[in-house]
């Protein structure tokens, strides 16, 4: 299960919609806990390719990232990405790019009226949904 704070779903949502009509993507990081991911830092990167139906990470940003990563004693739990007109699964795009099966997939829907965040573990082309917890904050 992936577990996000309700502030961190909320600014997600709010970059996925600001990016329009493109896919927005990012990196997520945090601690790991068994099956158990928590995210403590989202970190949003530029679509390269300002594409509504893909996204490339500029990867001079993801060494930045994976550099600040290291800093903060989190690791690398995921990535993040929308899709502006399609439902929250991976594509075969999607699929055949997850080249870490550690790794969780984020898929933020905006088809509908009421976005759909989903995480998906994907091994050798598959894609198998997983649990994620929005955590209410106090």
């Amino acid at each position: 299960m992936i577990h996000l704070t309700r502030s961190d779903y909320e600014a997600m949502t709010a970059y996925a919609r600001d990016g329009l009509p493109n896919e927005c993507c990012g990196l997520l990081a945090g601690k790991q806990n068994g099956d158990d991911a928590f995210v403590e830092k989202v970190y949003y990167l530029n679509n390269t390719d300002a594409s509504p139906e893909h996204f490339s990470m500029d990867p001079a940003e993801q060494f930045a990232v994976l550099r600040d990563i290291r800093r903060r004693n989190l690791a690398l739990i995921g990535n993040f990405h929308s899709h502006p007109e399609t439902p929250s699964r991976p594509s075969d795009e999607d699929k055949r790019l997850a080249f870490d099966p550690s790794l969780r997939y984020l898929i933020l829907s905006l088809a509908e009226e009421k976005p759909v965040l989903r995480s998906f573990r994907i091994r050798d082309g598959e894609a198998t949904a997983e649990p994620l917890h929005i955590e209410e904050e106090e």
